[in-house]
């Protein structure tokens, strides 16, 4: 049995995992949780205490570890280790994880984009378990897409493959991945937030209420949970903005089954959270835009792993690596 480092890097939280690999399961031996490390000139001050941490919480050294495995999101040069460009964390330009962090652990280091990374464990683990060709929308603070098709992650020529979010849905819109109206700036958790905003500021400013946020100067902390709250309790803007956001992530669902003719999309993080709101939207858009037949072979699922998912997916990064090294 092998012992994996995981680091998941997000844009608002890191995590950093150790588990027990065998070849038919994965057991999160334990985790650490921080915040964002924003600089990477921080990385080996911030990222190197948490994980010395965590292998002395469990009385291990870094000679106890197969590999290093890690999941980021945007642009990433997974042949070299490199994350080339993360929306997420704009000072995060070209920075070599794999030299960093093999320099100072003496381990073989893989970095993967994130939807990538959580394709590859849903696909081992979760809900595209057995199946051939699928796809892992990310939806949390942004949305991307990886893709696992005839049997293999598709990276494309570059590594770049995937990017639903940075597709245009509309001319204009709330912004994602610095585009207005795209995927990301409709659907993903920071999307909905974006467009509960704009919803809030109107209503205020005719002076009436809002569920969601009670004054001007509260506009910034609405976020996708709290708009889910007051959805969750029968408001209709709250149920609206949820609805708009479902029929957006229907209609590019919906590109993604005509153009690819895949068996399962499964979805992580918002959608895991607020199926419920988001579904009957997104499966009439669906219904409404894409083939017949390709939508009848076509499974529209949570991630199987849940809000474990990124946990999951830093640790099949190495597993993955180590895997084709061995071919």
């Amino acid at each position: 049995m092998k012992k994996i480092l995981g680091i998941d890097i997000g844009g608002t939280k890191f995590a950093v995992s150790i588990a027990n690999v065998s070849n038919d399961s994965i057991d999160i031996l334990s985790r650490i949780s921080f915040d964002s490390i924003e600089n990477p000139k921080d990385i080996e001050l911030s990222l190197f205490q948490k994980i010395d941490e965590l292998l002395e919480n469990l009385s291990l050294s870094s000679s106890d570890l197969s590999a290093i495995g890690i999941s980021c999101g945007g642009i990433i040069d997974s042949e070299n280790g490199i994350v080339i460009t993360t929306p997420v964390l704009p000072q995060w330009l070209n920075v070599n994880l794999r030299e960093i962090l093999s320099k100072r652990y003496n381990l073989s280091v893989y970095v993967l984009n994130d939807a990538n990374a959580c394709a590859v464990a849903e696909w081992k683990y979760g809900a595209g378990k057995g199946s051939d060709n699928m796809v892992f929308l990310t939806c949390g603070t942004g949305i991307g897409a990886g893709l696992i098709l005839n049997g293999r992650l598709y990276e494309g020529i570059g590594g770049s493959a995937g990017e639903f979010g940075h597709m245009r849905a509309e001319c204009f819109g709330p912004v994602g991945c610095g585009k207005s109206g795209s995927y990301e700036g409709f659907c993903s958790g920071s999307g909905i937030a974006s467009l509960a905003k704009t919803r809030a500021l109107e209503l205020l400013q005719a002076g009436k209420k809002c569920s969601f946020c009670d004054s001007l100067s509260s506009i910034n902390q609405i976020s996708a949970k709290s708009v889910a709250d007051s959805a969750n309790a029968g408001d209709k803007v709250a149920i609206e903005i949820y609805e708009t956001a479902g029929d957006f992530l229907g209609r590019g669902i919906a590109i993604l089954i005509d153009l690819l003719n895949i068996e399962v999309v499964s979805i992580g993080s918002v959608f895991v959270r607020a199926e419920n709101l988001l579904r009957p939207a997104m499966e009439r858009a669906i219904a409404r835009e894409a083939m017949a037949y390709p939508r009848s072979q076509c499974r529209i699922l949570p991630a199987g792993l849940g809000e474990k998912v990124g946990d999951y997916a830093s640790v099949c990064v190495a597993i993955d690596g180590l895997s084709k090294e061995s071919k």
